[in-house]
């Protein structure tokens, strides 16, 4: 029986436990394109934070839906990504680790998805 995508995945990174899920919504934009949410939570749940990056369809971008794959984000001359790939997850952890979120802290902190693709492209490529 394949696995649901909406039941929490763990991912283990440098000793610490994640809990992530991807999310498929909608804008809330003039066109009410589609929305990819990634969502990491430092596991156990209540000890730390939350962060959510956020990848809305737009012009040149697109996010799966009724005619691509379910975890699919990409952007015209760039690339794309699939966010049900644990790879893909850590190296988007990764770099949002970098880039200063803090998993310790408990608050929610959401990004815009699309400031990570090129570098996530290139590296999974």
């Amino acid at each position: 029986m394949p696995r649901s995508s909406k039941k929490p995945r763990r991912l283990v990174a440098d000793g610490r436990a994640y809990m992530w899920t991807v999310r498929h919504g909608h804008c809330v934009l003039e066109n009410g394109g589609c929305r990819k949410t990634l969502t990491l939570r430092s596991h156990p749940s209540g000890t730390g934070g939350l962060l959510r990056l956020v990848f809305d369809e737009g012009s040149g971008r697109y996010v799966s839906g009724f005619t691509t794959g379910s975890g699919e984000v990409g952007a015209v001359g760039i690339g794309a990504l699939n966010l049900h790939e644990p790879g893909t997850v850590r190296f988007l952890l990764d770099t949002a680790l970098a880039r200063g979120w803090e998993p310790g802290e408990k608050r929610e902190v959401k990004v815009d998805g699309w400031t990570f693709l090129e570098a996530a492209v290139a590296a999974r490529g």
